[in-house]
């Protein structure tokens, strides 16, 4: 998965690296306007990205006795604060509608090139390649990234009485397909995973799976 990011054609032509980087930061404040699925806890209002994005570096000071060893925690965090920033262009995407997910990969691809091509060419590199690292998943840092990624709907979906689980039929096996790159990403977690489930089915928030399969 490469985002190629360029150089902004939009760009005036005597903008400084200053200009480009706060342009960036602007473009990225959209990203506060992106609504996901996931409630908040009180359930009062859908959450946003940016929101979402924040929270899940928080998780990642917070637990970070739970990544495996090696993981590089500094790289984590950035590589958090920036893996949804492709919604701006290419919104968010939920992840248990299979319609809405055909074509994502293409939506965000494009996203990554527009967005990262904002900035000065070396910092469009680096970010951009901290973004497709996280899509990969396949570094240690990146799976742990990845593993928080999806902890979070679940903490917020249990504590939330159901959330978007019970909004929408959210069956078991789908949870634990969603949940499953946790696994092996932040391995000490699984147990509170499955646990969660386990709690959230017994409440009639999960859905049980059908005879047919998922």
């Amino acid at each position: 998965m490469t985002a190629s990011a360029s150089p902004d054609d939009g760009a005036a032509a005597d903008e400084g690296p200053l200009a480009r980087r706060i342009r960036f930061a602007l473009e990225a404040d959209r990203l506060k306007a992106v609504l996901r699925r996931t409630r908040l806890v009180d359930g009062s209002r859908l959450e946003n990205s940016a929101e979402h994005s924040w929270h899940v570096a928080l998780l990642a000071v917070l637990l970070r006795d739970a990544a495996p060893d090696g993981v590089d925690h500094a790289r984590v965090l950035r590589m958090l604060l920036v893996h949804d920033l492709v919604e701006v262009d290419a919104g968010d995407t939920f992840c248990y509608d299979a319609d809405a997910n055909l074509g994502r990969e293409d939506r965000e691809q494009a996203a990554a090139a527009r967005l990262f091509g904002i900035l000065p060419a070396e910092q469009a590199r680096e970010l951009a390649a901290l973004w497709e690292e996280f899509e990969a998943a396949e570094s240690p840092d990146a799976r742990f990234a990845a593993a928080l990624d999806r902890f979070q709907p679940l903490l917020l979906n249990f504590h939330g009485g159901g959330g978007s689980w019970r909004e929408h039929a959210i069956t078991r096996a789908q949870v634990l397909r969603r949940m499953d790159p946790i696994r092996e990403g932040a391995p000490a977690l699984w147990p509170l995973v499955l646990d969660v489930v386990d709690r959230s089915c017994q409440a009639g928030w999960i859905a049980p799976d059908s005879p047919d399969g998922p």
